[in-house]
C-alpha cells in the first residue's frame, strides 16, 4: 500500500531540516500547479512505498497568504493519507493553533514535537502522554537538528495511515459558539464529508470567502446561516473570525497549562541577545559591522586568496597553456585553437575565477541564516523599509540577491501582499549581485587606480535605487497602499548545522556554475566568432594578417585594428548611438552591455575576449598593476566619468536572462514581466544619463543638448518623488508586529 504523508507546520519550526532528514537526497523540487510556491516531495528513507509531501510553512489554514491557500487546497482536495504536524515545542502555544485546525479536517494526524532538545535545555517539561490524550492523536518527541525521532515520527504516521483511523477533534468551544456551529452543521451536512463537517462549519461561521464560493446555497439557507452567526456575534460582542481565534487560544492556553511545566523563568538566552542586536539604536551599527566583516572575508581575505589562485595559477598557468599546447600538438587549425583557448576557456575562465569569492560569500550568509540572525535583520530593516513603501521582508530577497539575483527573486515568495511582492521582485536586482562584482573590479582598476570607494558606492547606488523606486512606485495606483503587517518568526539562536550550511552554499554556487557552463559558454563562443570574423571588401573571412593580405594588403598598416572590421563591431556600432548620451557610445562597451543581458558575468567575459585582460582583473587590481588594464580604458576614451556611467547603467538595468526567467516565474504574468524589465532599463538609463551629463557639466564640459535632457529627467523624477500619492479605498495604517519564538 502506497502512503502519502503531508508534512505541515509553521515557518521556522524545523520543517525543512526534518524533510531533509526523512528523505535525504531522494527528493524532487518543483512548483505547485498555477502558482510560484515551491513544491517538495520525497521518499522516506528505507520505505519505497512512503512518499512525503513538504507543504509550505503556514501559521493557519485561513487563506491570508498564497502558501496557506496552496496547503489548504492540497489537504482538502488531494487528501493525503496522513498529516505529520511538526510543532515547535519551544513555542508550543502558538504552534498548536494550526494543530487544532488540522485535527478538524478529519484526516489521520501525528504530532512531531520538534526542538525537544531546546525544551530540555530550558528546563521545561512536556507530558506527551497527556498531550496525546487531550488532542486525540499520537505525539512523538523529535529533534530534527540532531536527527532524533524523525524516522520514528514518520513511521508512526505511516502506521496510523494503514490503520485507517481518522483523527477526531476533542476540543470544543463555548456554548454559544457550539450552538451556532451545530446549526450550521445541520444546514450543510448533506453536502460536506462527514469526517470534515466540523471544519466546514467553522469556516462558514468565519465567513471564509473561498469556502463560501464552493457552496451553492438557497436564499433561505443563507439567511438561516447568517442569522446563527449574528446571534453568536451579538452574544459574544465580537466578529465571527475573532470569536473563533479567541476560543482556540483559550483552549490551547488551558491545554498547555495542563501538559507543560516551565522550568527556568525570566528571559531566555535568545531574548537577552535580542535586547542588544534588535535594540533601536544598536541594531543598525551591529548589522553594518556584521555585513562589513562578511564582505571583507569573502572579498578581501579568504575569497581573494582563492580567487587569485584560480585566476592566476589554475587558469593562467595550468589550464590555458595546457589546452593550447595540446591543440597545437595535434595540429589543430588556428581558428579552432583560437575558439577553444580564447573563446571558451578564456571567456568562461574570466567568470569562473570569481566563483571562490562567491562561494565564501554564500557560506557566510548561510551561517547567518542558519543561526537565526537573518530573521532579526528583516525585523530591524522593517523600520526603515516601511518609510519607503516596502516591508521588512523585502530585505531578505535583496540580501540573498547580493549573492545571486535568481534565488533573491525567488525569496520574494515569503511576502504576503501581491503588490509588495511585485515591487520587491522589480527592485531586488538593483543590489549588486556576485556576477556584477567583476564589473566593479574592472572599472575600479582600469579607471580609478583600485580606489576603495568604488565598490561601496556600487552598493550605495543599489540601495538608493531601491529607496527611490519604492517611493515612486508606491505613489502609483498599481502599488498604492501600506505595506502588509510584518509578522515573522524569530527562531531561537542556535549553532549553525554544517549540513544545512554546505547544502545552502552549494545550491547557490551551483546555480552560478551551471550558467557558466551553459549560457556563458555559448555567449563566449558568440563573442569570439563575431569578433574574429567579418566582411571585408565583400568577402566573409577570418580576421588574420594572412587572410586580410590576400584580400586587401592596404588593410595591414599600423592604424588598422582588425576588430573594427568584425561582425561584432558592426553590431555594436548599430546600437552604440543609444548609449551616446551616457558617455560610452562605442561598439565595444555597447556590445558588452548588450551581452550583459545574457549573463552579467559576460560583461567581463566580453572584455576578456576583446582585450585579453579581464580574466585577471581582480588579480591585477590587488597587485596594483593598473597599467595592465589600460587597454580597457580605450573603450571609454580614457574617461573615468564615462566608465562610471557605464558601471551605473549595468548595475541598475535589466538583469541576466536567468534572473529575467525567475521574474517571469514569480510574476506569473508576461505583462508584469515586461513592465518590470522596462522599468529597470528606463530607470537605469535615466540615472546613467544624469551621472554623465551633470558630471560633464561640473567638470567643464559645457552646456549641451544632453545636459538639457538630464535636467528634464531630474525634474520629472523629483516631481514623481514628491507628488501626492494615489489614495485608494484600501489604503490604511496597519500595525507592525514580530513574533518571538
Amino acid at each position: 500500500m502506497s502512503i502519502t504523508i503531508a508534512l505541515a507546520g509553521n515557518p521556522n519550526c524545523g520543517k525543512t531540516t526534518m524533510f531533509n532528514a526523512l528523505t535525504g537526497s531522494n527528493q524532487f523540487v518543483g512548483n505547485w500547479p498555477g502558482v510560484t510556491v515551491e513544491k517538495k516531495e520525497g521518499r522516506l528513507k528505507g520505505h519505497k512505498d512512503v512518499s512525503i509531501m513538504d507543504l509550505p510553512g503556514i501559521y493557519s489554514l485561513s487563506p491570508y497568504t498564497l502558501e496557506e491557500v496552496v496547503a489548504r487546497n492540497y489537504l482538502l482536495h488531494e487528501s493525503p493519507d496522513v498529516i505529520l504536524n511538526l510543532v515547535d515545542a519551544s513555542n508550543i502555544e502558538r504552534n498548536l493553533y494550526l494543530t487544532t485546525q488540522l485535527l478538524e479536517l478529519g484526516l489521520p494526524v501525528v504530532i512531531a514535537l520538534n526542538m525537544m532538545d531546546v525544551v530540555k535545555k530550558n528546563g521545561d517539561k512536556i507530558d506527551t502522554a497527556k498531550l496525546s490524550a487531550s488532542l486525540g492523536c499520537p505525539v512523538v518527541e523529535t529533534s530534527a537538528v540532531r536527527g532524533e525521532g524523525c524516522i520514528a515520527a514518520a513511521e508512526k504516521a505511516a502506521e496510523l495511515a494503514r490503520s485507517g483511523k481518522n483523527s477526531v477533534p476533542l476540543h470544543t468551544f463555548c456554548q454559544s459558539v457550539e450552538t451556532a456551529l451545530s446549526t450550521i452543521g445541520d444546514l450543510v451536512k448533506d453536502v460536506v464529508p462527514q469526517e470534515s463537517a466540523r471544519w466546514f462549519a467553522i469556516k462558514l461561521f468565519e465567513r471564509d470567502e473561498k469556502v463560501m464560493e464552493g457552496f451553492t446555497l438557497s436564499a433561505d439557507v443563507k439567511d438561516r446561516l447568517e442569522s446563527a452567526i449574528r446571534v453568536c456575534e451579538e452574544t459574544m460582542d465580537d466578529d465571527s473570525e475573532g470569536i473563533i481565534t479567541g476560543e482556540r487560544y483559550e483552549y490551547i492556553s488551558k491545554l498547555v497549562g495542563h501538559c507543560v511545566r516551565k522550568g527556568k523563568t525570566g528571559l531566555s538566552t535568545s531574548d537577552k541577545i535580542d535586547r542588544i542586536v534588535t535594540n533601536r539604536w544598536l541594531a543598525l551599527p551591529i548589522f553594518a559591522v556584521v555585513m562589513t566583516l562578511v564582505y571583507y572575508i569573502s572579498v578581501s581575505t579568504i575569497g581573494d586568496i582563492v580567487t587569485g589562485f584560480t585566476n592566476d595559477t589554475f587558469f593562467g598557468e595550468w589550464i590555458s597553456p595546457a589546452v593550447e599546447n595540446f591543440l597545437v600538438g595535434i595540429g589543430c587549425a588556428d581558428w579552432l585553437t583560437g575558439l577553444i583557448v580564447e573563446g571558451i576557456v578564456g571567456g568562461v575562465g574570466a567568470v569562473i575565477g570569481f566563483v571562490p569569492q562567491m562561494l565564501v560569500l554564500f557560506l557566510m550568509l548561510c551561517i547567518l541564516e542558519d543561526c537565526g540572525y537573518m530573521a532579526r535583520v528583516a525585523f530591524i530593516m522593517d523600520r526603515i523599509f516601511r518609510r519607503f513603501g516596502l516591508s521588512g521582508k523585502s530585505f531578505i530577497p535583496m540580501l540573498i540577491g547580493s549573492g545571486c539575483g535568481v534565488p533573491g527573486i525567488m525569496a520574494s515568495r515569503t511576502i504576503e501582499q501581491d503588490r509588495d511582492r511585485k515591487m520587491t521582485i522589480m527592485t531586488t536586482t538593483f543590489i549588486p549581485c556576485g556576477a556584477k562584482m567583476p564589473i566593479v573590479a574592472l572599472i575600479a582598476g582600469a579607471f580609478f587606480g583600485g580606489e576603495w570607494w568604488v565598490a561601496p558606492s556600487a552598493y550605495f547606488i543599489g540601495v538608493a535605487a531601491i529607496v527611490v523606486s519604492g517611493i515612486l512606485l508606491k505613489k502609483t495606483k498599481r502599488f498604492a497602499g501600506e505595506p502588509a503587517p510584518f509578522v515573522m518568526e524569530l527562531p531561537p539562536y542556535h549553532a549553525p548545522k554544517a549540513v544545512n550550511i554546505l547544502r545552502g552554499t552549494w545550491e547557490r554556487g551551483w546555480s552560478f556554475i551551471k550558467r557558466a557552463g551553459t549560457v556563458i559558454v555559448l555567449a563566449s563562443i558568440f563573442v569570439w566568432f563575431t569578433s574574429s570574423f567579418g566582411f571585408v571588401d565583400g568577402h566573409f573571412t577570418i580576421l588574420t594578417e594572412d587572410a586580410l593580405a590576400a584580400i586587401n594588403p592596404t588593410l595591414l598598416d599600423d592604424t588598422t585594428d582588425f576588430m573594427d572590421l568584425s561582425i561584432l563591431a558592426t553590431i555594436g556600432s548599430a546600437i552604440a548611438i543609444i548609449f551616446q548620451p551616457l558617455g560610452f557610445g562605442n561598439w565595444q562597451a555597447s556590445v558588452a552591455t548588450f551581452l550583459g543581458l545574457v549573463a552579467k558575468e559576460e560583461v567581463v567575459g566580453c572584455f576578456g575576449t576583446l582585450f585579453g585582460v579581464a580574466g585577471d582583473a581582480l588579480e591585477l587590481v590587488d597587485a596594483g598593476e593598473f597599467e595592465a588594464l589600460t587597454p580597457i580604458a580605450a573603450a571609454f576614451g580614457g574617461s573615468s566619468l564615462a566608465a562610471y556611467s557605464f558601471l551605473v547603467f549595468n548595475l541598475l538595468c535589466a538583469p541576466c536572462f536567468a534572473a529575467i526567467g525567475a521574474i517571469k516565474r514569480e510574476m506569473n504574468n508576461a505583462g508584469w514581466t515586461l513592465f518590470a524589465i522596462a522599468y529597470q532599463c528606463v530607470f537605469a538609463y535615466a540615472c546613467s544619463l544624469m551621472v554623465f551629463q551633470f558630471g560633464s557639466l561640473f567638470l567643464g564640459g559645457g552646456f549641451t543638448v544632453g545636459t538639457v535632457a538630464a535636467i528634464i529627467v531630474l525634474i520629472a523624477m523629483l516631481y514623481l518623488l514628491f507628488r501626492k500619492g494615489y489614495q485608494g479605498e484600501g489604503s490604511k495604517l496597519r500595525a507592525v508586529d514580530a513574533v518571538h519564538a
